[in-house]
């Protein structure tokens, strides 16, 4: 699909999309729980909804009624064997957090996704698991597709922490093992999307301890998982993409749904629109953005926050000066490698851009209309038309290739902005 975008104002109300990491990571209990769980609010994304047909096929059974409430029956643990692949589409999150659950099992569980997804490596998790008693066999330099053979036994690993989730995979799977689990962590990266696994341990009263540098986690084996109810906070990620663009159009909005007691990152995004300018008042359950700010440049450290990368590019487009975005080289296996993706697009829209080995420096000025590219990336999809909203002149166009992959976390996400004021053609 392809979708073109006019300049316009964004400015009004909109209430923010549950988070995908929540929801995945409550699928990966409730399928391991004895009992019936129920799922307030998830987010009914690409994502989360190939999540959930594989935990369907492992033996969870689901009612979705409306999609406002899930209702998921769990396995205790012993899971079904697929009949075919588990299709994790475009997930992530979702495949890696799987794979870990998966390898529970004595039986042999086959994983695929799509282009995107088969790219991305998923060798640093098969290392780590093949030490706690894992088989598994993955395409050429250990990417999807693959399979894992439990079951896990537990023991001491290592795991490679360029990417968070292959952690979070492995504390949500330990636990369930005959023995007790070590896991040792090199380089941990994107630090608060672990501290989302461990509130999901500690609110299911799971036993771990861990160092207070994120290297070292201990975890009794012969633990489980029990039924719950939940409420799913919404998504900091999503919420960024209506902030930024009624920043950069000189709208004011009001965002809702947004908890700040919860562990996300991305929050801070909040925190640098703020040092870029941007005057926000903070509510209990979300934010105002007052209009008329003029945005100026930041150095940003986004460590903790790799998929803010893409739209704080386009805020720092829009800025006065040169902004530099540091530390974020796990931003390059992503859905895409994120920091040349966004070097490439911004700079057809005449954006002065350097890159460097973990990050950019984005030069402020005026944007203007072009053919660009999604790279079939749905945060990058997301920043540009954002962009295409805060062009200097309203008759370009901005048209954005491979926009379909929008859904893949923010599927409401045309509708939001129409409603806020922005004009999208779809062909």
């Amino acid at each position: 699909m392809k979708l073109s975008v006019n300049k316009h104002m964004i400015s009004g109300e909109v209430s923010t999309p549950g988070s995908k990491s929540h929801t995945i990571r409550a699928l990966v209990i409730a399928t391991l729980a004895k009992g019936t769980s129920i799922i307030k609010s998830p987010l009914v994304s690409a994502d989360t909804l190939s999540c959930l047909s594989a935990v369907s096929a492992l033996g969870a059974w689901i009612k979705r009624g409306d999609d406002s409430v899930w209702t998921i029956s769990g396995t205790g643990g012993n899971m079904l064997q697929p009949a075919a692949a588990l299709n994790m589409g475009n997930s992530g999150t979702g495949i890696k957090l799987l794979a870990a659950m998966a390898s529970l099992s004595p039986h042999q569980i086959a994983f695929d996704g799509d282009e995107s997804l088969r790219s991305r490596p998923m060798g640093p998790l098969m290392e780590a698991l093949a030490l706690l008693g894992v088989k598994s066999l993955a395409s050429e330099g250990g990417k999807c597709p693959f399979h894992v053979q439990g079951p896990m036994q537990g023991g001491e690993t290592l795991v490679e922490g360029k990417s968070s989730q292959y952690l979070s995979a492995l504390l949500l799977s330990a636990p369930l093992a005959p023995k007790d689990s070590v896991i040792i962590v090199n380089r941990l990266n994107e630090i608060p999307y672990v501290d989302i696994t461990l509130d999901w341990l500690r609110n299911q009263r799971i036993v771990f301890r861990r160092t207070p540098d994120y290297s070292r986690f201990e975890i009794p084996g012969k633990q489980s998982y029990k039924p719950f109810s939940v409420q799913i906070p919404g998504d900091f990620s999503s919420a960024c993409f209506p902030l930024v663009a009624a920043a950069v159009t000189g709208g004011s909005l009001k965002l809702n749904n947004l908890d700040f007691t919860d562990s996300q990152g991305d929050q801070k995004v909040i925190g640098f629109m703020e040092q870029m300018g941007a005057k926000i008042i903070r509510s209990k359950n979300g934010i105002q953005l007052k209009a008329g700010a003029k945005l100026k440049a930041v150095e940003l450290d986004l460590n903790d926050t790799p998929d803010a990368l893409p739209i704080l590019c386009v805020a720092a487009a829009c800025a006065q000066g040169r902004s530099v975005f540091k530390n974020v080289a796990q931003a390059r296996i992503k859905e895409t490698d994120r920091i040349h993706c966004m070097k490439v697009e911004l700079e057809k829209m005449g954006v002065k851009i350097e890159e460097f080995e973990d990050g950019l420096a984005v030069t402020g000025g005026k944007l203007h209309g072009a053919a660009v590219d999604s790279h079939l990336d749905h945060r990058i999809a997301m920043s540009l038309a954002v962009a295409g909203l805060a062009v200097e002149n309203p008759k370009e166009t901005t048209v954005i290739d491979g926009a379909e992959c929008i859904a893949v976390t923010y599927p409401t996400f045309i509708r939001d902005f129409t409603a806020l004021g922005g004009v999208f053609y779809e062909n």
